[in-house]
């Protein structure tokens, strides 16, 4: 017996992939091309085969391990009598192996790695699109067959605050698609299966002018046919949605992966029967099979069944039935589709206003003085192009707010109430396609005029819908302006998982009395919504009144 070394191959431009599954141990008899490790990068997983059939003696490399080409992977008692043949796929007569030139091995190696390599396809997935889950695919820009650039755009989605596009990450040919319509996915889901630019390129650049035996070139031929059918029959795995959610994978090869996907299998709800809870492929013909004769759910579909009772018409909140009416009869109508903003930003709505105890306080702020600095800085400022507006000044007043009562910026997660020590601030935008909420970061760090020209920005890319998800999201506290429009005062919903927020109308002249006589003065209407579970009503009028109270001496914010 001879003890060999099985050493990671040319697996393509990555520098280092990850160790994600080890598929033998020390002792097991393996055949060629019998799988070995699984590897993971940012793209792409794939199983390295052993060249060689053997008894393995040692596994070099561990879970989470980092390799490369040409790392060792194990160590492999192979029999020395036995010719090694071409990439071990294919054995040659010990007599054509005599008359082959010691070159032809490593061409055939060589040719198999770049083969490998070049066949193998790009997994292109979903990419960190900030804090949102379950994002709803609205449109599908490509199909297979179709030839893409490096960030041509696959895919729109949508969340219940902006729609935006999803760029491939390489250049080359769709293989397969993984969504459709109407699919939610998440960050990390597989989108499709790319044949990068060039694939065919190792075998149409080998070197033709060898003449090698015809044994040889038989061996030649079937080990690059061996190495073609690897890739091809076995597709990469995908994440499911769950597997997404937590971050881990499944225990399994990518051929299970492959049929459960065809069968529809979520893996992330199975439990391997295999080693060390390997999931295999007769465990998934099981959990079909349970789930097809109605002795299983899938999860999806349990989730869905309150859901279908209630038929969205309140039954499942124990209500009467919504009243269906042919408006038609009582004059003439037109019908409307509502837009996807409004779709989606409807249910999160109807869902916080249900969840969340509501209540509101309604106060005035005297702005005069305010008002009266923030038209001399315009003024001053009107070659600089920074327009200042009253909301600008709002931020900063709340922020001071929140940092002497930290429980508004604050969450429910559970029973654990969480304190941000971050002060990001929303702002509700108008936009032709409804309200959006833009964040402005870090907003103690920055001054007015920052902020005015960071919300001038934010407002003009969410009229065109440009906003970014990370553009709108982790905010601590929002605030609902209408004091453009017209108004009194008003009850804002909660923004979850907010535990309050900030409305304000339109600002009017009024009589006030200063202790000897009515003077007009510019009062500012504020409407403070908060959460009950986590603030009580004294709190909130503080808040509101402290929050009048740096409006009427902006100095406060000093202190």
């Amino acid at each position: 017996m001879t003890l060999m070394e099985i050493h990671v191959p040319d697996i393509g431009d990555f520098d280092e992939v990850t160790v994600i599954e080890l598929l033998v141990k020390p002792g097991d008899s393996v055949k060629s091309e019998q799988s070995l490790i699984t590897v993971e990068s940012d793209k792409a997983s794939m199983e390295i085969p052993s060249s060689h059939a053997g008894v393995v003696r040692e596994v070099k490399v561990r879970l989470g391990d980092k390799v490369k080409q040409g790392s060792l992977v194990a160590l492999l008692e192979v029999d020395a009598s036995a010719p090694a043949g071409l990439s071990g796929t294919a054995a040659v007569s010990a007599a054509s192996a005599t008359q082959t030139p010691a070159p032809v091995a490593s061409l055939a190696a060589a040719s198999d790695a770049a083969v490998a390599a070049s066949l193998t396809p790009v997994q292109l997935r979903v990419p960190d699109i900030g804090d949102f889950k379950d994002v709803t695919v609205i449109e599908v820009m490509v199909r297979p067959g179709d030839a893409v650039k490096l960030e041509q755009s696959l895919i729109t989605v949508e969340s219940d605050k902006a729609s935006m596009e999803i760029p491939s990450s390489a250049a080359g040919t769709v293989r397969e698609l993984y969504v459709k319509l109407g699919d939610k996915v998440n960050i990390g889901d597989l989108l499709a299966l790319l044949e990068p630019a060039g694939a065919t390129r190792a075998i149409a650049t080998a070197p033709t002018e060898l003449q090698l035996p015809a044994a040889a070139v038989l061996a030649l031929g079937s080990s690059i046919g061996a190495v073609v059918a690897v890739p091809m029959a076995a597709p990469l795995p995908s994440h499911a949605s769950g597997d997404a959610q937590t971050g881990a994978l499944p225990h399994a090869s990518p051929s299970v992966r492959k049929f459960a996907r065809e069968l529809g299998v979520p893996l992330a709800e199975l439990k391997g029967s295999g080693l060390k809870g390997r999931i295999t492929e007769a465990d998934v013909q099981a959990f079909s099979r349970a789930v097809m004769s109605g002795a299983l759910q899938t999860s999806a579909v349990a989730a869905k069944a309150p859901l279908a009772s209630s038929g969205g018409d309140g039954a499942g909140l124990g209500l009467i039935a919504w009243p269906k009416l042919d408006f038609s009869k009582f004059g003439p109508v037109e019908r409307r589709d509502m837009g996807r903003i409004k779709k989606i930003s409807g249910a999160n709505l109807h869902r916080n206003w249900v969840m969340i105890p509501h209540v509101t306080n309604h106060d005035d702020a005297d702005i005069s003085d305010l008002e009266a600095f923030r038209i001399a800085t315009n003024k001053e400022n009107e070659k600089g192009g920074v327009k200042v507006t009253m909301l600008a000044f709002l931020i900063k007043a709340c922020v001071a707010a929140l940092r002497k009562y930290p429980e508004f910026n604050s969450s429910l997660d559970g029973d654990t109430l969480v304190f941000k020590q971050y002060y990001h601030i929303g702002f509700a935008a108008d936009t032709p396609n409804g309200l959006m909420v833009p964040v402005i970061k870090d907003a103690d760090k920055k001054g007015i005029l920052q902020i005015s020209q960071e919300m001038a920005e934010l407002a003009k890319k969410a009229r065109e819908a440009k906003l970014s998800p990370a553009e709108m999201s982790g905010a601590g506290f929002t605030i609902s302006s209408l004091g453009g429009i017209g108004g009194r005062y008003f009850t804002p919903i909660i923004n979850a998982p907010e535990v309050a927020i900030l409305g304000v109308c339109k600002s009017t002249m009024q009589p006030v009395w200063d202790g000897s006589a009515f003077v007009p003065r510019l009062m500012l209407p504020l409407s403070l919504s908060w959460d009950h579970r986590v603030i009580d009503g004294a709190a909130a009028a503080r808040f509101n009144a402290y929050i009048a109270q740096i409006l009427g001496d902006f100095r406060r914010v000093l202190l």
